[in-house]
């Protein structure tokens, strides 16, 4: 099959097209034909540094994959051939989803949304999941509360305002003012322009923070949390402040995991039509490394995605 493989831990330049072997679905696992293979950041921080994956022999990045059931694997009774699914096989772990076949565990997975095409449904599975384990899981997010999502039009953040307005909760998000007419069509119901204004000085009594900018966003967003408030870090465990004084309040850093029942409730969403995804470019798996370039640059709206057949 064909892959975009590191050649060696570096820049956008070392993921290199190889025609590698197929792999074989095992027990409880199915061989997914890749239509489409989302990007995220963490797919260019693994690439240049190795960190945090148990790598395969022949290094692959990429875990957002959406496509067709080849085949199953002894157990499976979920999927048979022929299934469009979309998922987040194996992370932490390599899946390795710059690639014409992926295989993974058969829950790692569910049923692609029949309102979205390949294209649209990998542009879902570990963002998506990002922002359900955080504010469903994490933070249980319940109608009414406040929510502050920052970089809110970024890959985790427009879903995490459309996941949190879900919940019924009153969404705020910071972000560039050029960006404030797609979120209020997402659903924010309050926007700050971080170029212009302090968030600490414009917001108040917000009962959760999803930080996916890490720095000291965290230890600036305690200062606008209610009492028993939740602040939620993705970047880093070290960007999780200490609370100190704050009354109550609950920090942690968050890591997404593969879940088949959040892709279902996910998938729910967007058959209900309250979950989109916003998809800035669309490119063939042959320039993964200038879809690298555009992520690393940190100013994505939404999501980049590789064609793959």
């Amino acid at each position: 099959m064909r892959a975009m493989v590191v050649s060696e831990w570096g820049g956008p330049e070392t993921l290199v097209e190889r025609e590698i072997e197929r792999p074989e679905p095992g027990l409880n696992e199915i061989l997914v034909r890749v239509h489409a293979a989302g990007v995220n950041p963490v797919d260019a921080k693994t690439r240049a540094s190795g960190a945090l994956i148990a790598w395969g022999e022949v290094p692959i990045v990429g875990w957002d994959v959406s496509g067709t059931v080849e085949a199953v694997g002894p157990g499976v009774t979920l999927y048979r051939a022929g299934d469009e699914v979309f998922g987040m096989p194996g992370f932490p772990r390599q899946a390795g989803g710059y690639a014409e076949y992926v295989v993974g565990a058969a829950r790692h997975f569910a049923r692609k949304p029949a309102s979205l095409d390949h294209v649209q449904a990998a542009a879902l599975p570990l963002a998506a999941l990002t922002a359900w384990q955080a504010l469903v899981d994490t933070a249980r997010v319940t109608p009414g509360q406040r929510v502050l999502v920052h970089a809110a039009a970024g890959g985790v953040g427009h879903l995490a305002v459309q996941i949190a307005k879900a919940r019924g909760a009153y969404v705020i998000g910071t972000a560039s003012e050029a960006k404030h007419g797609l979120l209020r069509e997402l659903g924010a119901d309050e926007l700050i322009d971080y170029r212009t204004a302090d968030f600490t000085e414009a917001v108040s009594d917000v009962d959760v923070v999803i930080d996916s900018l890490g720095g000291d966003a965290g230890a600036r967003s305690l200062k606008v949390l209610k009492p028993g408030g939740h602040l939620v870090t993705l970047p880093s465990p070290d960007d999780v402040p200490d609370a100190g004084d704050a009354d109550g309040v609950h920090t942690g850093w968050t890591l997404v995991e593969p879940d088949h029942r959040g892709l279902v409730e996910i998938a729910a969403l967007v058959e209900e039509g309250r979950l989109r995804p916003v998809i800035e470019a669309v490119l063939p798996l042959s320039e993964a490394a200038k879809a690298h370039e555009i992520v690393e640059r940190g100013r994505t709206t939404g999501k980049i995605v590789l064609t793959v057949v």
